[in-house]
């Protein structure tokens, strides 16, 4: 810009000649010199200020005497400063112009006091000192780590130490992911938003993990408890004006305290078998239990089964002695010989030997009517080869109760056998 200056005076300079602006030692070498060697810094000088001179219309000398008269073109003059100050005024006012970025929002201030807020694009407001811009990025996702920074692994105890509900110390860090939802209040009412984020986090994870037991936070919660905490930070936010809106809280590590590690391992080992064998018992219990049940109700049915049918048959049994009482009162020879005959026939019909008594001697008559039946059932198949041969039933056989000491007439046989039909006659 000042080589184009002082080519616009008139004024030509050669910075790569080795004897610039060291000046001429004496008048004389100045005539001795070479036409092409650059003049002196005194004499650039005193040309620079009569063109400036000229150029803004002021009096002076051409020749840098005080003696002579310079006539200015004030014309010439006027335009030229016009055209600066026009010059000025389009660079300042082009100044003004900015562009915003996809997903950025611009704060405008006017003389340091919010005015508004513009959007994505090219915008313009009124350059320096009037009015200033701030670009905010409101899509970005932040992240603030509380109980550790960069790596889990480096942890920081003051912040990822907290106390339980059933006071037991353990350890937890998270992340916490937020966006910008009014830039405005981002920027005028916090004064280290990141700190601010931060301390807010480890408030709200205090509070809730102070709520609950080491075993829910530890195993079962982690999710709830990384919601709760989102929506107090949202809360605690909100009052205070953040113009932030948390994204997701995100668990990254939550155990006992190193200093414990193994104690607590041996802790959960032992719980986990006891919920081991308590299931084993549950399992046995709800093999066991239903079985007993079902086979109680069985046995009260089969109680109440057999009781309803000793309750039915005593009954019929006193219905019908009640109508074989009113049947004998009627004659009760032929009930009595009725009631044997039914018995007798209810005896035979259970069993399959029948023993005799005779009344001559001691000698017992003996009938196997199970060989009988099976002989009579063998007999009535049609494929059997001698079908149609009667079937010879197996002999009676006599047994013999006690020795014979004599034998008897054929008139004591008579007198007995009379003796015993009497019998049988008097019994019916």
């Amino acid at each position: 810009m000042i080589g184009s200056f002082l080519k616009r005076i008139g004024v030509t300079v050669s910075l790569n000649d080795p004897q610039w602006g060291r000046g001429s030692k004496n008048s004389n070498q100045d005539d001795k010199k070479s036409p092409d060697s650059p003049p002196d810094l005194e004499q650039i000088w005193k040309d620079l200020n009569q063109r400036l001179s000229k150029f803004l219309g002021q009096n002076g000398d051409s020749n840098g005497d005080k003696g002579g008269n310079f006539n200015p073109d004030s014309v010439n003059a006027k335009l030229g400063v016009g055209v600066i100050v026009i010059v000025f005024c389009f660079v300042w006012l082009i100044s003004g112009v900015f562009i915003v970025q996809e997903g950025q929002t611009a704060v405008i201030t006017t003389f340091g006091k919010y005015t508004h807020v513009t959007g994505a694009g090219m915008n313009w407001r009124w350059p320096y000192p009037i009015q200033n811009h701030e670009i905010v990025d409101v899509s970005q996702v932040r992240t603030v780590e509380v109980g550790y920074r960069s790596n889990i692994r480096n942890k920081q105890a003051r912040e990822s130490l907290m106390l339980t509900d059933d006071e037991n110390i353990i350890d937890i860090q998270f992340a916490v992911q937020y966006k910008l939802k009014n830039p405005v209040e981002w920027l005028y009412n916090n004064r280290e938003p990141d700190e601010m984020i931060r301390q807010v986090a480890e408030t709200a994870i205090r509070e809730i993990v102070g709520k609950n037991k080491m075993d829910f936070v530890l195993y079962e919660g982690r999710e709830k408890v990384a919601a709760d905490v989102g929506a107090l930070m949202e809360q605690i936010l909100n009052r205070y004006k953040a113009g932030v809106q948390i994204a997701n809280v995100t668990m990254q590590g939550v155990q006992p305290p190193e200093q414990v590690q193994a104690a607590f391992d041996d802790a959960v080992k032992a719980g986990q078998d006891k919920e081991r064998q308590k299931n084993e018992g549950q399992a046995y219990a709800n093999d066991v239990i239903p079985k007993a049940r079902g086979e109680a109700s069985r046995l009260l049915q089969e109680a109440e089964g057999y009781k309803s049918r000793v309750v039915a048959n005593a009954e019929g049994n006193a219905s019908r002695f009640k109508q074989v009482l009113s049947e004998y009162q009627k004659a009760p020879v032929v009930t009595r010989d009725r009631m044997y005959l039914e018995t007798m026939q209810q005896i035979f019909a259970s069993t399959s030997k029948v023993m005799m008594d005779t009344k001559a001697g001691n000698n017992m008559v003996y009938l196997p009517l199970d060989k009988m039946i099976s002989q009579a059932e063998v007999s009535a198949k049609p494929n059997s080869a001698n079908a149609t041969q009667s079937v010879a039933l197996p002999s009676v056989q006599i047994v013999e109760q006690a020795p014979a000491t004599e034998l008897r007439s054929h008139k004591d046989d008579s007198r007995s056998r009379d003796s015993r039909d009497s019998r049988d006659r008097e019994v019916r």
